[in-house]
C-alpha cells in the first residue's frame, strides 16, 4: 500500500510539474506578443535587438509534451509554437523583405520543440492539419510572416479561449474586404483557400465555409478567384 501511494503521489507531481511548466510557457508567450505585436505587424528589429526574450521561448518549447487527449491544449501548444518560430526564423535571418528571401524557411529549417524535432510545415501539416482533419481554421491563426497572412495578435492562444479565438479570428479575416475581395459576380480570395482546398472542402465547400462566418453572406453561384499571395514581411 506505502508502494502505491508513493507511486500516486510521484505521478501527480510530475503531472503538476507538467501543468506548471505549460502555464509558464503560454504566460511567457502572452506577454512577449503584447509587447513585440500591434495592429497584425511584428516589430522584428527591437526583438533582433533584444533576443533573450524570444529565446528563452524556444527553450521553454524543447521540453513541454503535449497529448492529443487534450486537443484545446494540443492546439493551443502547437499555434503559439508555430507563430514563436516564425518569428524566431525571420529575427535569426534579419534584415530580410520576406520569409522566402531564405532558402527552407518552412519545409528545411528544423527546430527541437514539443520535444521533438521538426519543420514549420511540419508544425502546420503533420501535428495540426493531419491529426485535426476537421478544423480549417488553423489557417486564421498560423502566421507566416507574410502579409498575406491573416494578422499575428498581441496575445496567447490559450487552452481555455481558444474556440473563442479560433472564432474570432476566422470571422475577423473572412469579413475583411482586403481578405475577401468581393468584385460583381466574383469573389477573390486568398490563395490559403487554393493551397488547402481538400480542409475547405471537408468543411461543406470554400463557399459554404466562407459563409459560416460573413455577416454578408456570398451567393451561392459566386464564381470564385484567387489573387496573388502578399509575403512581404508583416513588420512595424
Amino acid at each position: 500500500m506505502k508502494y502505491k501511494i508513493v507511486v500516486l503521489v510521484f505521478f501527480l507531481g510530475i503531472s503538476i510539474a507538467k501543468a506548471q511548466q505549460m502555464d509558464a510557457y503560454f504566460n511567457a508567450t502572452d506577454a512577449f506578443l503584447k509587447t513585440h505585436v500591434s495592429n497584425g505587424k511584428v516589430d522584428y528589429k527591437v526583438i533582433v535587438e533584444q533576443p533573450a526574450q524570444l529565446n528563452a521561448l524556444v527553450d521553454m518549447a524543447k521540453n513541454i509534451n503535449v497529448m492529443e487527449g487534450k486537443p484545446n491544449e494540443y492546439q493551443a501548444f502547437w499555434i503559439n509554437t508555430y507563430n514563436l518560430l516564425v518569428i524566431k526564423g525571420i529575427v535569426d535571418n534579419y534584415p530580410l523583405k520576406s520569409p522566402l528571401d531564405v532558402d527552407g524557411f518552412f519545409d528545411k529549417k528544423q527546430y527541437n520543440v514539443g520535444d521533438k524535432t521538426t519543420t514549420l510545415n511540419g508544425i502546420e501539416n503533420e501535428l495540426l492539419r493531419f491529426k485535426f482533419p476537421n478544423e480549417p481554421r488553423f489557417h486564421f491563426v498560423l502566421v507566416c510572416a507574410g502579409l498575406g497572412c491573416p494578422p499575428i495578435i498581441d496575445e496567447v492562444y490559450a487552452p481555455e479561449l481558444l474556440e473563442t479565438q479560433l472564432q474570432r479570428q476566422t470571422a475577423k479575416a473572412l469579413n475583411d474586404s482586403n481578405f475577401i475581395r468581393v468584385e460583381g459576380n466574383t469573389a477573390n480570395v486568398s490563395k490559403i483557400f487554393e493551397w488547402y482546398k481538400s480542409d475547405f472542402e471537408n468543411a461543406g465547400g470554400i463557399i459554404a465555409f466562407i459563409n459560416k462566418f460573413r455577416t454578408s453572406r456570398l451567393p451561392a453561384a459566386i464564381q470564385l478567384g484567387y489573387y496573388p499571395y502578399d509575403w512581404t514581411l508583416n513588420s512595424k
